[in-house]
């Protein structure tokens, strides 16, 4: 079973608030003794609970020795307070978010403006810097438009003067083609056969048949 994320709120039943603290606070000493033992770290750790009892651990023998360290190393470090300088990046943070925000919800609004939504509040010079941004807006984009436009007839251009080159080309090799082929001229043969016939020489001749000779 998945146990649901506690929500970080101060409990209000008593009772309860004292039994998380019990077992928290032997969880925390717990985590503490192992981060010491395992990694070979020194640590403190001092809690008071509501009525005022504590709880401290403390990897040495005393605990005010790393707290003598503690003061040493902050002083030696100008002062600097690691919980504080973290209190206040969070808080730099904050404020950061916070304006972002406020821009954000500036920005949304000036987007419904000049969309012409939420225009009942507005007064007469606002409008008049609206129209004005918008006619601006017009003109950019009517340019860019005709700068779009005027590169696609470039490109046409280009395009037809290409085709018009290849087409050329093609029309002067298909001509020397054609002029480089000699038709052979035999219209007189086809029409006279005779012109055909080959005479051959033999030695054969042609005479009447004469009488039989038998021989004996």
């Amino acid at each position: 079973m998945v146990r649901g994320k506690t929500e970080l709120k101060r409990i209000e039943n008593t009772t309860s608030r004292q039994v998380t603290f019990s077992k928290r606070r032997a969880g925390l000493l717990k985590k503490a003794y192992e981060l010491a033992i395992l990694c070979d770290a020194e640590v403190a750790v001092i809690v008071f609970s509501q009525k005022g009892k504590l709880a401290e651990y403390s990897s040495k023998n005393n605990i005010l020795e790393t707290i003598e360290r503690y003061r040493s190393y902050t002083k030696a470090n100008g002062n600097s307070n690691p919980a504080k300088q973290d209190l206040k990046s969070m808080q730099n943070l904050k404020e950061e978010t916070t304006t972002l925000g406020k821009r954000i919800e500036f920005l949304e609004a000036t987007k419904r403006k000049l969309l012409g939504e939420n225009l009942e509040g507005c007064s007469k010079d606002e409008l008049n810097e609206l129209e004005s941004k918008i006619e601006k807006s017009l003109r950019n984009i009517r340019l860019a438009k005709s700068r779009n436009l005027a590169d696609q007839i470039e490109k046409l251009k280009e395009t037809n003067h290409l085709l018009t080159k290849e087409n050329e080309e093609l029309r002067v090799k298909l001509h020397s083609q054609y002029n480089n082929v000699v038709p052979e001229n035999n219209d007189n043969e086809d029409a006279n056969p005779a012109h055909n016939r080959v005479d051959v020489v033999t030695d054969l001749s042609i005479a009447l048949p004469g009488p039989c000779l038998t021989f004996v």
